[in-house]
C-alpha cells in the first residue's frame, strides 16, 4: 500500500558461485542483506530501478513494475546479450533480446539475485520512510497492509509513500477505487 516499486538486473560472471541464492521472499532479512553485499561485490555489473508511488498510481503496478525493470536495465555498467525477466512479461521499450521466466527467481541464480537486491533496496527506502513519517510504522510492515498498518492509515491518513489507487488506501481516504483509464500503456523515457 505503500512505498515505491523496485526492480534489480544483476549481470553475474560465468564462474559465479554465491551459495544461497534463491527468491527473496524464501531468505531472513539477515541473508539477504548478508547476499546483497556479496551480489553487488562479486556480480559483473548490476542495477536498481525504481518506479515511485505516483507513477504506480498513474500507471499501475503492473506497467510501474515494467518501468522499474527497464530503468535497472537501463542503468547496467554493461549491456548483456539477453534479459531474462522474471514472470509472463517482457519489457517495453527494452530494444535487448529478452525471455520472460515464470517463477525465474527459483530457476536462474541471476533472477534470485537481482530479486534479493530490489527486496534489499526497497526494504531500505521503506526505513527511510518510516524516519520521515514515523507515525506509519514503515520499517516494521514495509508498506505491506498489515492491520497495524490499516489502523495507522485510519488514524493519521495517508503520507506522500502511500499509493492512493490501492483499494486500502482509496478506501480510507474516500477516494474512487475502479481503474481511471482505459486502452493501452506506453511507458515512454
Amino acid at each position: 500500500m505503500a512505498g515505491p516499486v523496485v526492480a534489480a538486473c544483476v549481470v553475474l560472471p560465468k564462474d559465479h558461485v554465491i551459495a544461497g541464492i534463491t527468491d527473496s521472499k524464501r531468505l531472513s532479512e539477515d541473508a539477504r542483506e548478508r547476499l546483497f553485499r556479496e551480489i553487488t561485490q562479486r556480480s559483473a555489473a548490476w542495477a536498481i530501478g525504481i518506479a515511485s508511488p505516483v507513477e504506480i498510481d498513474r500507471l499501475n503496478i503492473l506497467h510501474a513494475s515494467l518501468l522499474a525493470m527497464r530503468r535497472a536495465v537501463e542503468r547496467l555498467s554493461l549491456c548483456p546479450a539477453e534479459i531474462w525477466v522474471d514472470g509472463n512479461r517482457l519489457i517495453p521499450g527494452c530494444f535487448l533480446p529478452q525471455r520472460a521466466v515464470v517463477k525465474g527467481d527459483l530457476l536462474h541464480t541471476e533472477i534470485g539475485a537481482a530479486s534479493i537486491l530490489a527486496k534489499v533496496a526497497r526494504d531500505r527506502i521503506m526505513r527511510d520512510y518510516d524516519r520521515l513519517y514515523p507515525q506509519y510504522g514503515f520499517a516494521a510492515h514495509k508498506g505491506y497492509p498489515t492491520p497495524e498498518h490499516l489502523n495507522r492509515l485510519k488514524e493519521y491518513g495517508a503520507c506522500r509513500a502511500h499509493r492512493r489507487s490501492f483499494a486500502p488506501v482509496a478506501q480510507i481516504l474516500g477516494l474512487e477505487t475502479r481503474p481511471r483509464y482505459r486502452g493501452q500503456i506506453v511507458i515512454g523515457s
